[in-house]
């Protein structure tokens, strides 16, 4: 399946727009891994530990939009738009959204 961002597909033909699809991730973050987050945050660099969390949740949302997708025939998505909100204890969230076309 094609998933792309942009309203459109070089060398593609949209022959008919299926409706908006979505998926959702809610991941919890653990003790441990907030107090390693906080510290790396008091001395500076990455935290590894969300960034891996944020890419799991990321995959599991686009798979999830691409799941709903293939039930509704499609054979692409477009318009992908990726969002992360921060819940309430520890808690991180990413939905995907997109348009679900068939294209030739």
């Amino acid at each position: 399946m094609i998933i792309t961002t942009t309203s459109h597909l070089d060398g593609k033909t949209i022959k008919e727009y299926l409706g908006i699809v979505s998926g959702e991730a809610i991941m919890g973050a653990n003790v441990v891994r907030d107090f390693l987050a906080g510290i790396t945050d008091i001395i500076g660099g990455r935290s590894g530990a969300y960034e891996s969390k944020l890419a799991e949740g990321r995959e599991i949302a686009i798979r999830e939009m691409m799941d709903k997708a293939r039930s509704l025939g499609a054979n692409a998505i477009i318009g992908v738009d990726l969002d992360f909100e921060t819940l309430r204890d520890g808690m991180m969230m990413c939905i995907a959204t997109g348009t679900a076309v068939k294209v030739e």
